[in-house]
């Protein structure tokens, strides 16, 4: 989809947003994981969409497909890139350069449950991410595409769930 498209439906999707604001509650998408066996997964959507997933030899597994941990930070950065490109799209510059680079720092204790000396727990998820933006458009100062990127960090979704996490509801079904 063309610039101006995108723009067009970005602000129909937004006038509908501002008349009715109840219209933007909805359920998301499901994403559902199947055990592969070992340390694989199959993650499918609703409309048939799949992610494999594995985890290094190291942590026992085969490393034939992502670990669940990249595919959060392969997460962060397209839903970085996909919303800086919205907000180009709406301020009418045209891009030539844009990618996202999504760092991290872990301690892999936590995902075995070891605590620190003083029996403190360690964190299973990151410590610390970074979120490393390369923009470009002609034409168009450094400052203003700064500031465009700046301002699409608070709406841009996934890095808002990674920044203001929030409790997830564990329902458990045990099969026969």
């Amino acid at each position: 989809m063309g610039l101006e498209q995108i723009a067009t439906a970005m602000e129909r999707v937004a006038s509908v947003l501002r008349r009715k604001p109840q219209a933007g509650l909805r359920e998301d998408s499901p994403a559902t994981a199947h055990w592969d066996g070992g340390l694989r997964t199959r993650v499918l959507s609703d409309t048939g969409q799949a992610v494999a997933t594995d985890m290094p030899v190291e942590l026992g597994g085969d490393a034939a497909a992502a670990t669940p941990g990249w595919l959060l930070r392969a997460g962060l950065a397209s839903c970085a890139v996909t919303r800086i490109a919205m907000a180009a799209a709406a301020e009418g510059i045209t891009l030539r350069t844009l990618e996202a680079r999504v760092t991290s720092r872990s301690d892999a204790r936590g995902l075995f449950a070891i605590p620190e000396a003083d029996g403190r727990p360690v964190p299973a998820g990151p410590l610390a991410m970074e979120l490393h933006v390369r923009i470009g458009a002609p034409g168009v100062p450094a400052e203003r595409l700064r500031a465009l990127v700046a301002s699409t960090e608070r709406c841009s979704p996934v890095t808002c769930a990674v920044e203001q996490p929030l409790p997830v509801a564990l329902h458990v079904d045990v099969a026969a």
